[in-house]
């Protein structure tokens, strides 16, 4: 079996969480939103049906997971589940809090405006604490 290799474009943006069942949760460097992303480790899927059922239902469930999460964490008004892939077709997962009255409400974050990279101390502080909800020791 092949390892899994992250599309470039992903590794650039995002920043690493930590690893689940099947997916590698990943945070989008845009503070203007809390965003994270899921990544299903296997190669050449670029398509929800592409997965097996079984790792179907494993996104199912930690997209759950994950989205409870963030909606707690973040005290989120909404939460928004996306799967576009026209950029970059790996298939992914994204997954962000919305509060009524950020950047382009209720309009959808793919984009809109310039990008808002994270200080390094913001960034590490919600990775830590995203890891604290959802991968708990």
């Amino acid at each position: 079996m092949q390892a899994f290799e992250l599309d470039l474009r992903l590794a650039r943006d995002t920043t690493t969480i930590g690893r689940l069942g099947l997916c590698e949760l990943r945070l989008m460097n845009d503070r203007r939103w809390p965003w994270l992303i899921l990544v299903p480790q296997r190669n050449d899927i670029t398509e929800f049906h592409d997965l097996t059922p079984l790792d179907q239902t494993m996104l199912t469930f930690e997209t759950g997971l994950v989205s409870k999460a963030l909606k707690s964490l973040t005290k989120a008004d909404k939460i928004n589940i996306g799967s576009l892939g026209n950029i970059v077709p790996m298939f992914h997962l994204h997954i962000v809090a919305r509060h009524d009255g950020d950047p382009n409400w209720p309009g959808p974050v793919w984009g809109h405006g310039t990008v808002e990279r994270y200080e390094a101390d913001v960034s590490d502080r919600f990775v830590a604490d995203i890891r604290q909800v959802v991968l708990p020791v």
